[in-house]
């Protein structure tokens, strides 16, 4: 029999109106479950709603259900090795960010982590642009709210953060609907509310409608405190 808890993704957290942001999903997932996972996204997560977090030791997997549906699954994972670029300099960043296509075009504009109609304080306004290498990079300044209750962003923030840089990395300047896949993210160690961090987003390959990409985020001193490797599918047209 499989051991059991219970998640549930408060509204504020969305991604898409009616599901929750995949990146913050993802992390809370992990959190909750207290071990690496590499996590896979089978159904949008449903918002306000208990979903089931259950282990199964017999294969060492866990699953994220809301009623017979399985939302996401996750499996044990080394901790990721994924190589890094250079952080650019922080006021390539904040350029980048000031020409965020999304402030033109977005599929989501109320995303918890880069909707421009969320205020500071209620969305994570991570904003990434694109960079002359193709990179793209925004400023982060985390809010208190996203305190873990030491002065430092709480784990699934980080993975939050994570999350939809890969999509911009992805798309470039020609923004269109794509959805988390699959994600694994490691935390080095835990930035502080307050402090002028970047996060920045490459993307590695693609085949077809599927996109990997690798996000990172850094300190005000540029180093490095959290990466993450993304897989993204673009949803077919009708």
């Amino acid at each position: 029999m499989p051991d059991a808890t219970s998640l549930t993704i408060a509204s504020r957290f969305k991604g898409p109106p009616d599901s929750g942001n995949g990146g913050y999903v993802c992390g809370a997932f992990a959190v909750a479950a207290g071990t690496e996972l590499r996590i896979r996204l089978l159904a949008p997560p449903p918002l306000d709603t208990p979903l089931a977090l259950e282990h199964t030791a017999t294969d060492d997997l866990w699953r994220l259900r809301h009623l017979d549906q399985t939302v996401a699954s996750g499996t044990p994972a080394a901790p990721l090795q994924l190589e890094v670029p250079r952080a650019p300099p922080y006021v390539q960043a904040v350029w980048a960010s000031q020409h965020y296509v999304g402030f033109r075009e977005h599929t989501f504009p109320d995303c918890f982590v880069c909707g421009p109609h969320r205020r500071r304080g209620d969305g994570m306004r991570i904003f990434p642009g694109l960079l002359d290498s193709g990179m793209v990079a925004a400023p982060w300044i985390p809010a208190d709210d996203l305190d873990g209750g030491d002065g430092k962003v709480a784990v699934e923030f980080h993975w939050a953060a994570l999350d939809c840089p890969g999509y911009f990395a992805a798309v470039g300047d020609a923004p269109r609907t794509m959805l988390l896949g699959e994600m694994q993210a490691h935390v080095d160690r835990r930035v502080h509310v307050g402090e002028a961090c970047m996060v920045l987003g490459w993307l590695i390959a693609s085949e077809g409608r599927k996109y990997r990409c690798g996000t990172a985020i850094f300190d005000e001193d540029g180093e490095l405190c959290a990466r993450a490797l993304t897989t993204w599918i673009e949803v077919a047209r009708k």
